[in-house]
């Protein structure tokens, strides 16, 4: 699929005579505004800065607790349905954002860009379930879902795990074009067209990625040997997490880092953060909703988040950073105009034609 003309645009409205005229306040809103801005280079690791202010301490902290306290569960099921409903977690962001945020503040987004986006990563989630759930998880609780099963290798798993991919891609996406386009809209790049069109080719090799997701999962490996009460395996989870945000990163984080919003970026990933540890730590390991195969983690847990291994405070890290890599990859090819195989792999020299 190529790009028409009118993809070049974001989407306008079809009618004037349906959006109100704009007032003066309103439009300089909306309108990005000139000011000095962190190149994207510094933008990135402002991000990765902010994220340590939090993480460290946090770290540092969680470290202190030496003896975990054990919940005490005296029902055969504590949480009816509690999976079920949980998945409103994802859900209501979803419909507040779509349904009334955008539509109300005439936000126009790069509807082509989004969907294709949502079209490449919900079936790398579903793929993730289908081959790996019965590896990486487990499902205690079933009176914490609606009993559904949905086929995996292995034996099925809950209906709600696919669920929740879905929604996760399409919450975590959400919440990025929301807070670039709106929320955070002035300083957001002023002819993003412009820009994509200036772009020779959108795949570029990064070897920094590559080195460091190379050196996060030997590090890994090293930890769970060494230094692992459950030294037996491999720490699987965390390798294709790594792997899951290193393959964009390499492929396209040298072009990508002009266009994404790393303001919206740095929003998303800590509201995207704060929802995974209210249902991971408070109520997903707990209540026995999912649990973890230890021979596929890294063996690094966190005592007092009931035992919860690092690979779910990671998972979420790496599924925004590269759902928006992708997005913003496919939003510039979409607005530069070009045929996908100029777009990305640039113009074919004449001369070696000759």
């Amino acid at each position: 699929m190529n790009p028409t003309p009118q993809d070049k645009k974001i989407d306008e409205a079809p009618g004037e005579n349906r959006v109100p005229p704009m007032s003066t306040e309103s439009s300089r809103r909306t309108q990005p505004m000139a000011r000095n801005s962190p190149s994207p280079r510094m933008s990135a690791w402002i991000v990765l800065v902010m994220l340590g202010m939090v993480a460290v301490p946090a770290a540092v902290t969680l470290h202190t607790v030496r003896v975990p306290a054990i919940p005490q569960v005296s029902s055969a099921n504590p949480t009816p349905y509690g999976y079920s409903w949980s998945l409103l977690l994802f859900v209501v962001p979803i419909v507040v954002i779509a349904g009334w945020f955008l539509p109300n503040e005439n936000v126009q987004i790069s509807r082509r860009a989004f969907w294709r986006t949502i079209a490449i990563l919900v079936p790398l989630g579903f793929g993730l379930d289908f081959f790996c759930a019965h590896r990486f998880f487990v499902f205690p609780n079933a009176g914490a879902t609606l009993g559904i099963g949905a086929p995996a290798l292995g034996g099925s798993v809950p209906l709600e795990e696919y669920v929740f991919y879905f929604t996760g891609f399409l919450a975590v996406l959400l919440i990025y074009v929301w807070a670039g386009e709106y929320w955070l809209a002035a300083y957001k790049l002023p002819d993003y067209p412009s820009e994509a069109e200036q772009v020779q080719r959108l795949l570029k090799f990064h070897p920094t990625s590559l080195l460091v997701g190379a050196v996060l999962i030997v590090a890994a490996l090293l930890y769970k040997k060494l230094r692992s009460p459950f030294p037996e395996g491999f720490p699987g989870y965390f390798a294709v997490l790594v792997i899951g945000g290193v393959i964009p990163s390499v492929s396209f984080f040298p072009v990508a880092r002009r266009f994404i919003h790393w303001r919206a970026f740095s929003l998303t990933i800590f509201m995207v953060l704060l929802i995974s540890m209210l249902w991971e730590a408070t109520l997903a390991i707990p209540y026995g909703w999912w649990g973890y195969q230890q021979r596929e983690m890294m063996g690094l847990s966190i005592g007092a988040w009931t035992g919860l291994p690092i690979e779910a405070v990671t998972v979420w890290v790496a599924v925004t950073y590269g759902s928006t890599i992708v997005y913003e990859i496919v939003k510039a090819w979409q607005a530069s105009g070009k045929h996908a195989r100029v777009a990305f792999l640039g113009e074919k020299d004449t001369r070696e034609e000759q």
